[in-house]
This record gives structure tokens, sequence and C-alpha cells, in this order.
């Protein structure tokens, strides 16, 4: 496999077996590890690391500082903000009804994971949906509705059982939980979690 380095800024690092099409887009110091395919037209921030296997589509976008390990594909009409993870074998989907018999490229819906959320290793987001900021997605849930703010949600389909921190740690019952590991005070109020100053 060949590398272009049109797009591709200068500090990043594209392993020699990964493709990045002419006409992409990849910022600085960005990873991007074996057997990745990333496409014409697909924008990857600055800070990313993308491992073995992974492909970004045409219009796919891909915010500053994610992580997708491998295996993930981020078809079109996905958009990644900043800060997100993505586990293993992670599944975006950009059509509601596919065959293999009907062409249904005009109808890819949008589907965006906002700032810091994490999605386990083998998650299906179903598109259409909205996973909202520091959001947690359990392994191997299958998401087919939005995903509230810092809610943890886990099952086939996926069920909200919780809510996490920003830094990632499950909180515990009650109006107002703190983080036992970072100490941020949060406030639940109407069915939304928001951080405390």
């Amino acid at each position: 496999m060949s590398t272009s380095s049109e797009g591709v800024c200068s500090s990043a690092f594209v392993h020699p077996t990964a493709l990045c099409d002419a006409g992409c887009s990849v910022g600085a110091r960005t990873k991007i590890w074996h057997f990745v395919h990333v496409a014409a037209g697909a924008s990857i921030g600055a800070d990313c690391i993308l491992g073995q296997g992974c492909y970004v589509a045409p219009t796919a976008t891909i915010g500053d500082g994610c992580k997708l390990q491998n295996h993930v594909s981020v078809y079109d009409g996905v958009t990644l903000e900043a800060g997100v993870f993505c586990g293993p074998s992670v599944v975006f989907t950009n059509v509601s009804h596919p065959r293999a018999h009907v062409s249904r490229k005009q109808a890819y819906e949008r589907t965006v994971v906002r700032r810091g959320a994490s999605i386990g290793a083998n998650a299906t987001i179903v598109c259409g949906v909205t996973i909202e900021r520091f959001a947690f997605v359990a392994a191997g849930a299958v998401v087919t509705h939005d995903v509230a703010a810092f809610a943890l949600v886990q099952g086939v389909p996926a069920r909200q059982v919780g809510w996490v921190c920003s830094c990632g740690v499950p909180l515990g019952e009650g109006d107002e939980p703190s983080c036992v590991d970072c100490g941020r005070r949060h406030r639940v109020c109407a069915g939304a979690l928001e951080e405390l100053a």
C-alpha cells in the first residue's frame, strides 16, 4: 500500500501499510497505524490515534484527540467530536434499512458522538442517533436512541443504568453524586446530570 502526503500534516505518523487518499485531511501529531484507509474527503483532527484496520469514509469527521482502537469503521454521515474513544470493533451504520440490491446512498443518516464520549468494544451505534458529551456506552451495547450527556448505557437495546463522571468513572446513587476518583461534584435534575463548579 502507499501513502499520499497531500492533506496529511507533516507531523502526523502514517504507517507504511496505511492508505491516506489524496484529498483527505489529517491533523498534527495524529498516528495512523497498520492497514488503515482514510478516504478522500475524510477529516481527522490533531492528536488522534487510529488503530489497525480502521476505515474513515469520505464525509466522516473525527475531531481532535480521538482514539479509535482496532477495526473501527467511521462511515459517511458520522461525526466524532473531540476526545471520543471507540473500543475495538465498534460498529457505526449509516442506513436504517440496508439491502444489498437497493442503493440508499441518498438516505444516509447523520450520527453524532459528542465531546468526550466513550464507546466500548463491539458496541453498535445505529444511524441517526446522537450520543451526548461524556456519555459512556458499555461494550456490546446496541444504541438505537439518543444517549444523554454523562449517561451510562448498556444492553441490547441499550438502556440507561446510571451516570458517569467526565473522567469516566461511574457515579453513585443520589441527587448530588461525587466522583470517587477525581472528586467532581454533580447534580441530577429533571433527568439530566450537570457538573457543579
